[in-house]
């Protein structure tokens, strides 16, 4: 496992797995029911004032300010250092393709 990564294979990873299936699919995170936005709780604060952004592929706690794209978000839920957040994208980039 390397520790060093090019900024375009970095920019590639945040990008490439739309920040939603990172929530439902790949860390099944606890979600909230609402009918016009992804509501999931926020592995922080434990709160359930969120919402994601398909534009910028970034996901937000507006209770605790803070802002995850994902590997941050991988980071946050699993425990993982950014290095083993990093390879865990890299394999779920491999498996879907």
């Amino acid at each position: 496992m390397t520790s060093h990564y090019p900024s375009s294979f970095l920019k590639m990873l945040r990008n490439r797995i739309p920040i939603d299936k990172i929530i439902v699919q790949v860390l099944n995170m606890s979600l909230k029911p609402n009918c016009h936005r992804l509501r999931f709780c926020c592995p922080k604060c434990y709160g359930f004032h969120t919402a994601t952004s398909s534009k910028t592929n970034l996901a937000r706690c507006f209770d605790c300010k803070k802002n995850f794209n994902p590997i941050d978000l991988v980071m946050a839920v699993a425990g993982y250092s950014f290095v083993e957040a990093v390879e865990y994208l890299k394999n779920e980039v491999n498996r879907t393709q």
